[in-house]
């Protein structure tokens, strides 16, 4: 039993540690050096490690995370986390403050709070009597994930409150990657030959999904705090206010949170930071509006999706002006061919760009895109950068029209296209296609798939070169004396790597399906699949008519699946996988949520020509993600996805205030990647 002079010292520790990292974290003002710091940490273990009862839930060792969890556990949400409205325009802004007075009684003075709309992951954090109990994922508003292990990683998020706290107080806000861990992390990924994560919205994402919180705790996340839920005990009655009892609490809010008089001074404050934000080490796509009078909240209340008395004001996708020196082709995991526009390097959202998608051939046709053009470039969803049109004015007759090529650029395999479909695609089989098969490599490597640790992009494009690997069961033929003498791979990584090779024999079948990248087939199918065919053998001899009879799976995915399982080469390959011993063990679904069916609900309704899939294409992801298609517009519609040329639905779903999407915010909302 520990005397009351060690648990006073571990008190004492405790406090102190929590000082020192608000310091770090919240006030950037640290006293001590990081050794100093870990030596602290340390004696605070050793307590703790000798005498167990002293161990505490708000503990800082707390923060290095736990044993994995099999699955996370689902959480209602006390208060629904509603969605917020958005406008990119200054005038519509004045007309929702018009709708915010006209919800209020006449000449009623209505002042707003206004914050920066951080661009990270949304959560809800649950204090009772001043400790943490719950962290959770906004899931679909009603129903989210128990994320308690990973938030618990978060070291600017307290985990007990400063000073006299609410009996229970929920804080709803975001947790965000930092511009320079970002940097950070993918330094460290291309060192191990991992692909570098593509933005820190996504790195946060794919973070707090981590079932093991060892590895989110390694990701440095932040927090910020901008609302609340079920709360008891709080008596401030001005959000202004909430937010410097917040701050008080030891919960971090935003430094630029401002209080306006008027919607003046709010459209004021967001022109100054339309070029402000890009000086921030984090990203940030707006400014988000509140009512700052929590009674007057009340009043305008809120519609089924959204409160009356919130707005997002979104910036424009920033854009920037380049030259294409170049048109390339490269070649996918499924064998389609995508041009890419290889950039004279220009600066974009804080990163430099050199190369945009132009998404098919018949993009290009479109916009008229030529090499040597004069373009305008913006990030979709400031992810990708892409090509938004081209300079006209600007041509000197140099110009050379893009001839999109008869022959795979990769293996001069003739390129075929199928009817009703946008793409060109390698008609070679992947082995004899080095491209092709690279891609498909590095899939049945992802961590979404058979999650080889230590096969990674670089380590890839050797096997592929060197010839060592030219089919997948080459793979599992692989020794340690031959992969210790390729490029920066020592002994024990060669052993690390076949070690990591082995254990992928027995990974679940819906990973196994999702690394053999048959189209139409991502994570959510492979589960889908996995659950109907218990066994590979089972869905191998599985007929068309048994693969459309399986909820989800449409006709087109369905003769995606059945054309690849018959087709002779993949048998073969099967079948040589089987012989070296891989046996895909039967997938355990988890219940249906918002998680892992995030069109779960929803009703699409589709227009236009989009530049990347065809409708057959987008109809059957949306369904596969839980969604609905249907052919009209009305005030029950939840998105409506448009593309090129859109036709009368476009303008209803305005008329109607549906949200209309482009298909970059639907490829983003469904967790979808690039082949």
């Amino acid at each position: 039993m520990a005397t009351d002079d060690v648990k006073r010292e571990a008190e004492s520790l405790r406090a102190e540690i929590e000082r020192h990292n608000r310091l770090y974290y919240q006030e950037a003002a640290p006293e001590i050096s990081d050794r100093d710091y870990d030596r602290l940490m340390q004696r605070l273990t050793e307590i703790e490690a000798e005498h167990p009862e002293l161990a505490t839930p708000d503990s800082p060792t707390q923060r290095v995370g736990g044993e994995p969890l099999s699955q996370f556990a689902t959480v209602v949400h006390a208060v629904p986390m509603l969605s917020i409205d958005n406008t990119y325009n200054y005038d519509e802004v004045r007309e929702w403050d018009a709708r915010v007075r006209r919800g209020l009684n006449a000449g009623e003075t209505v002042r707003y709070v206004v914050e920066l709309k951080v661009d990270g992951v949304a959560v809800s954090v649950r204090y009772e009597d001043g400790k943490f109990v719950l962290g959770s994922t906004r899931g679909d508003g009603e129903r989210g994930d128990d994320i308690s292990a990973n938030l618990r990683t978060v070291r600017d998020l307290p985990l007990k409150l400063h000073g006299k706290a609410p009996e229970v107080l929920e804080v709803r806000g975001e947790v965000y990657m930092t511009n320079a861990e970002l940097a950070r992390l993918n330094e460290l990924r291309k060192e191990a030959g991992d692909k570098p994560f593509e933005n820190p919205r996504n790195s946060t994402a794919g973070s707090l999904k981590l079932l093991d919180s060892r590895l989110c705790a390694r990701r440095r996340l932040k927090f910020i705090g901008h609302g609340l839920g079920e709360v008891r005990g709080l008596d401030e009655t001005s959000f202004y206010d909430v937010f410097q009892k917040l701050k008080a609490l030891g919960i971090p809010v935003s430094p630029h949170v401002v209080r306006c008089d008027s919607i003046d001074e709010v459209i004021e404050h967001a022109k100054e930071w339309e070029t402000r934000r890009n000086t921030l080490d984090f990203q940030t796509d707006g400014l988000v509006v509140k009512v700052d009078d929590l009674g007057q909240r009340n009043r305008l209340g809120s519609r089924s999706k959204s409160p009356r008395w919130v707005i997002a004001f979104k910036y424009e996708a920033e854009q920037a002006i380049t030259k294409i020196t170049q048109i390339t082709v490269q070649v996918g995991k499924t064998g389609k061919l995508t041009p890419v526009a290889e950039l004279e390097p220009v600066r974009l959202a804080g990163t430099t760009v050199k190369r945009a998608t132009l998404h098919n051939a018949d993009e290009i046709r479109r916009k008229d895109v030529r090499e040597g053009d004069t373009v305008v470039v913006q990030k979709a969803g400031e992810i990708i950068p892409q090509v938004v049109r081209v300079e006209t004015e600007a041509r000197t007759g140099n110009e050379v029209e893009f001839v999109f090529p008869d022959r795979c650029p990769s293996c001069e395999a003739p390129v075929v296209r199928d009817p009703g479909e946008v793409d060109y695609r390698c008609s070679n089989r992947p082995s004899a296609c080095s491209q092709q098969f690279e891609r498909r490599l590095r899939q049945y490597a992802h961590r979404d798939s058979l999650d080889i640790e230590g096969l990674g992009d670089k380590l890839v494009d050797q096997l592929v070169k060197t010839n060592l690997v030219r089919s997948l069961p080459d793979l599992y033929r692989l020794d340690a004396a031959t992969l210790a003498g390729l490029e920066r791979m020592g002994e024990k990584s060669a052993e690390n790597l076949l070690a990591g090779v082995e254990q992928s024999k027995r990974k679940t079948l819906d990973r196994f399906i999702n690394g053999l990248a048959i189209r139409h087939v991502g994570v959510r199918m492979s589960e889908v699949l996995a659950t109907r065919f218990r066994t590979l053998a089972e869905l191998r001899n599985a007929s068309l008519a048994d693969l459309e009879a399986v909820p989800e799976v449409g006709a087109v995915v369905a003769a995606s699946v059945h054309e690849f399982l018959q087709e002779p080469d993949h048998q073969r390959l099967l079948d040589e996988l089987t012989e070296l011993g891989v046996d895909p063990q039967p997938y355990t679904p988890v219940s249906s949520t918002a998680a892992n069916l995030p069109f779960l609900g929803k009703t699409f309704v589709l227009t236009g020509t989009l530049p990347k899939r065809s409708r057959a294409e987008a109809e059957t992801l949306i369904k596969s993600l839980g969604g609905k298609v249907t052919g009209s517009v009305s005030k029950s519609t939840g998105y409506v996805l448009a593309g090129a040329d859109p036709g009368s639905k476009l303008d209803k779903a305005h008329a109607l205030g549906v949200a209309v999407l482009d298909e970059a915010e639907f490829e983003r909302m469904a967790g979808v990647e690039n082949s």
